[in-house]
């Protein structure tokens, strides 16, 4: 089936494209397309420039924005989502592009929103995740017969408040649990794990920049992780895995771009 084709109005266009967790080759035949079609790109900061360099038309503006956890000088989503209709409305092919997915706590509401509010037509083109990026980088399945039933994807910050029955299911065990934006408060997530019966000993992990050449992983205990971790500031993007399949790492670990085989050891089997 041939794939489908896009109608420009007038010229204007938006595309959000999902850029991938940090490896440039990690992205689709579609978004070189449109990088190589796009007017003008406004891209994350977090976003590899190879990507651009490679693949975009030389010249055309770049704009590096997107809000940027604990930044207060980074733009806002209400910033963001006002250049791209701002360019949009002056007939641009417009291309976002986000880092890992466009759906997995990008912010892309705001934008959605405005697009359709100012009746821009646009697509949404996919992207590689953090959390693959983590997997298919250090080996380790989300999920894995005997180790984990299924995966929940969740954000964690100070200012969320989880109720006892949610932080019971997330402690259960049963399943591996992928939290987004939650490296700078992993004594608030291991304590409020292990408050309703958390087994302490549940391996957790942090890992740095997965899938590129500064891939760090670093790897403890729901117990040890604030002892472990202690004085560590980890560099963005960092994803939180917690579960059973973390035990699998030293068994399948393949990527040499970082450190991680020798920590599993710590955990045994």
């Amino acid at each position: 089936m041939p794939a489908p084709t896009v109608q420009y109005k007038d010229g204007s266009f938006v595309t959000l494209a999902g850029a991938g967790p940090g490896d440039p080759e990690l992205i689709t035949l579609k978004l070189q397309q449109r990088l190589r079609e796009a007017d003008i790109i406004i891209s994350d900061r977090l976003v590899h420039p190879d990507i651009i360099t490679a693949h975009a038309r030389p010249g055309i503006p770049v704009i590096l924005a997107g809000k940027q956890g604990y930044n207060a000088q980074s733009s806002t989503r209400e910033q963001v989502a006002a250049l791209i209709i701002r360019e949009a409305l002056q007939g641009k092919r417009v291309l976002r592009l986000k880092g890992g997915d466009v759906a997995f706590f990008s912010n892309v509401l705001d934008e959605l929103e405005g697009l359709v509010q100012h009746h821009i037509p646009f697509e949404i083109i996919p992207g590689i995740t953090a959390a693959s990026g983590f997997s298919a980088y250090t080996g380790i399945p989300l999920t894995a017969r005997g180790y984990a039933q299924g995966v929940r994807f969740i954000s964690f910050n100070p200012t969320q408040a989880y109720d006892e029955c949610t932080w019971r299911s997330m402690g259960s065990g049963n399943e591996t649990l992928v939290i987004y934006m939650a490296a700078r408060n992993l004594q608030l997530l291991a304590e409020g794990l292990m408050r309703y019966e958390a087994d302490p000993d549940r391996p957790i992990a942090v890992i740095e920049q997965a899938s590129t050449t500064a891939q760090q992983l670093h790897l403890s205990t729901l117990r040890q992780c604030t002892t472990d971790f202690s004085g560590k500031e980890f560099s963005s993007p960092s994803l939180v895995i917690i579960g059973e399949v973390l035990r699998l790492g030293e068994r399948f670990s393949w990527f040499e771009g970082g450190s991680g085989k020798s920590v599993f050891r710590e955990l045994g089997e």
